[in-house]
């Protein structure tokens, strides 16, 4: 029970990551904010919550200044602090074309959720833990961020602005005890990942994802949850500015076409 008499607002709730993070946030006594564009999403991670939790569920672009400042103002409103944020609201664009053939409207959009979103909302609940001298809060980022070959040129730019936002956040906010970090999730079974291992399926290919990685497969939602609730607990309470992969090993080793079995 980490998060007893703490409030978390966690982002892209409605699936995947942020759903296996909100539960796991609320069974260890936290109150969750939940957020996400799909309400049909939202509507499902709330059915699954424990019978006691105290939650919320709220639409939102996280990329509108305007929704982000509204829902923060009604979180301070509801419970009057704000100790944990989790930014996690994320899009993929799907195709991956090459550089010479990228759209400028495609970039933007990524970016505008991936990277402005999640400075939005830091940008907005900071101030609340400054006042208060304490917070913690965790960026989804991702492998793609750290090295090619894991998303197209629009995500994997939006995904190293989110690993460089988190260092230059925890410098500003360190003398405030509010902490910064991000994890970087490998290939996870996610609605952001859904073709990929829909494809696999269809093709008899299941068995070689995470093929590349050293532990030799894929990871679960529930996994990048438990590092993203270490991140946000006090077990973490001198960690700030870092990005943890978790991803199985992917980023361990040069990870070339062809070296592993």
């Amino acid at each position: 029970m980490r998060f007893t008499e703490r409030v978390a607002i966690v982002t892209g709730a409605g699936s995947g990551i942020g759903r296996a993070t909100a539960l796991r946030l609320a069974r260890e006594g936290a109150s969750v904010i939940m957020a996400d564009w799909s309400e049909e999403g939202l509507q499902e991670t709330a059915s699954h919550m424990p019978a006691d939790a105290t939650h919320i569920e709220r639409k939102l672009d996280v990329s509108d200044e305007d929704g982000v400042r509204t829902l923060i103002a009604e979180v301070m409103d509801q419970f009057g602090q704000i100790d944990v944020l989790v930014n996690n609201a994320g899009i993929s664009g799907g195709s991956y074309p090459p550089v010479t053939e990228n759209e400028k409207g495609d970039w933007e959009k990524i970016l505008g959720v991936n990277l402005i979103g999640a400075m939005l909302m830091i940008k907005h609940v900071a101030p609340h833990m400054q006042a208060r001298q304490q917070g913690a809060i965790v960026n989804t980022a991702s492998v793609a961020g750290i090295r090619s070959g894991a998303g197209g040129n629009p995500y994997s730019a939006s995904k190293a602005g989110v690993i460089n936002l988190t260092q230059t956040a925890a410098c500003d906010l360190g003398g405030f005890n509010v902490r910064v970090n991000a994890v970087c999730p490998g290939l996870v079974e996610t609605g952001m990942t859904k073709a990929v291992f829909d494809y696999a399926r269809s093709n008899d290919k299941e068995h070689k994802l995470g093929g590349r990685c050293e532990l030799r497969r894929y990871g679960k939602p529930e996994e990048l949850a438990a590092a993203i609730c270490f991140l946000a607990s006090d077990d973490a309470s001198y960690i700030t500015g870092q990005a943890l992969p978790v991803d199985g090993g992917n980023t361990a080793s040069l990870n070339l076409p062809g070296m592993k079995v």
